[in-house]
């Protein structure tokens, strides 16, 4: 009998919604057991319990867990420690699921094309796990191999965020979350689409072409399909491992981190939307930044970007108009006067780094877990006061990127003189010329 590819799609979803409640029931249930019957070490058992209740169910509720990690000290000691492990060694499915799937991908003779393929991953992620393989030319590969179902639970977590963010709406009238439910959910499917991911990829491998200490890996699309990525293996070690080093190379580490972020924002209007602590390796010493997973990029109008870069001056000169014009560049509407006091707030949170011509770090004498959650109290505060604000859409990946890398830099303890460092980047900016250029570089990768 041929099957109902709709009823599929709802069967798949349904399946989906009832392993999310079944997962997280579990570990509920454990950290009850836990706390009945070893007190002792109930955090450190409730801390796995949630990151193998969250492993097993992949795709986006995995991903929060992973932004959580991100942030130094908003999580206690023992359930950061365990959610950040799945940023880099999340549970991975066995070598009959991966024959299977490379088989559905490839075909059947697919391990012909490879000179060599290890079926054990070397990574598991949320929609994903990454495995070692090579070309028959001797070149060491990256295959990342998609999970099945992944289009159900997208649609199915989804529809859970929905749900939960009307709720919200109800409850408080401060932020209208809309526009950041579908920029979230139009992202997150994007992510799935691994031809899309592999142009991003290639496009920003151009971009860093001419450097020879920021590294992209280069995709392979006779081994790619839409749910299968194979690319060029970059040997490197996670940010995690420069934590205890000289402050020379964290400066180092850090200063690669903020170029590779930053330069192609001002320069062609796209940014990494997924900095969190897996998707950067160094070579031994810092000499080398590998830049790795392109399933979430961000490409910007020309005027978003203006409006980050006018923004800059105007706080840097307290030029209120100029608050206001990037404002509304970035699609803030109805800006009164007290609005425009609530996003100053976080503007000058955001920015300060940025504005103090000097050595210091990003938190500037403010412990890690104490940064940012006065701005956000006040924030909220306001919105409760003088609301409601509508948060555009490209808003939401900024703004998650710059709190990200952000985390990259306490993690580090980096001192640098970050103004310095993002008045280069702005040399020779204008919208018009960003513009060519973006134009000219998604053409040349088929994005345009």
């Amino acid at each position: 009998m041929e099957r109902d590819p709709e009823r599929d799609r709802l069967s798949g979803r349904v399946a989906r919604f009832a392993r999310v409640g079944a997962g997280l029931s579990g570990a509920a249930a454990s950290f009850g057991a836990n706390a009945l019957f070893s007190p002792g070490d109930a955090e450190a058992r409730n801390a796995r319990a949630l990151k193998e209740a969250l492993g097993r169910l992949k795709g986006p509720l995995m991903k929060v867990a992973q932004m959580f990690a991100t942030v130094p000290d908003l999580l206690p000691p023992q359930f950061a420690a365990e959610l950040t492990e799945l940023q880099t060694n999340a549970p991975a499915m066995g070598p009959a699921f991966v024959r299977r799937r490379m088989a559905a991908e490839l075909g059947p003779g697919w391990r012909d094309r490879f000179g060599d393929f290890d079926l054990t991953p070397a990574a598991a992620a949320s929609l994903g796990q990454v495995h070692r393989g090579r070309a028959h030319d001797g070149r060491a590969l990256a295959v990342k191999l998609q999970y099945p179902e992944m289009q159900s639970a997208i649609e199915s977590d989804l529809g859970q965020l929905r749900a939960v963010m009307g709720l919200i709406r109800q409850m408080t009238s401060a932020v209208d979350t809309r526009e950041v439910v579908a920029e979230i959910a139009a992202r997150l499917r994007e992510e799935l689409d691994y031809v899309h991911e592999a142009r991003a990829m290639a496009l920003y491998e151009a971009y860093f072409a001419d450097r020879d200490d920021i590294d992209v890996p280069a995709p392979h699309p006779e081994l790619s399909t839409g749910r299968l990525l194979t690319m060029d293996w970059l040997e490197g070690q996670g940010l995690a491992a420069f934590k205890s080093a000289d402050l020379e190379t964290r400066n180092r580490v850090a200063r690669l981190l903020f170029e590779a972020w930053w330069t192609p924002l001002t320069h062609i209007g796209v940014i990494h939307g997924d900095p969190h602590l897996g998707n950067y390796s160094f070579t031994e010493g810092a000499g080398r930044l590998n830049l790795l997973d392109f399933g979430c990029i961000r490409v910007f109008p020309p005027a978003f970007v203006g409006g980050v870069v006018t923004l800059f001056r105007a706080l840097c000169a307290g030029d209120r108009a100029g608050e206001a014009a990037a404002y509304r560049a970035w699609g803030f509407k109805d800006l009164t006067d007290d609005l425009m006091d609530v996003l100053g707030i976080w503007a000058r949170f955001i920015y300060a780094p940025l504005l103090d011509d000097r050595v210091r770090t990003v938190a500037d004498g403010i412990s890690p877990g104490a940064y940012g959650r006065r701005e956000a109290f006040q924030v909220k505060r306001a919105l409760d006061e003088k609301g409601p604000v509508t948060i555009p859409r490209e808003f939401v990946f900024m703004d998650r990127a710059a709190i990200g890398l952000g985390a990259a830099f306490l993690h580090l303890g980096a001192e640098l003189n970050w103004r310095r460092l993002f008045e280069a980047s702005l040399e020779g900016f204008s919208e018009d010329a960003l513009a060519e250029r973006q134009a000219s570089a998604l053409r040349e990768v088929g994005l345009g």
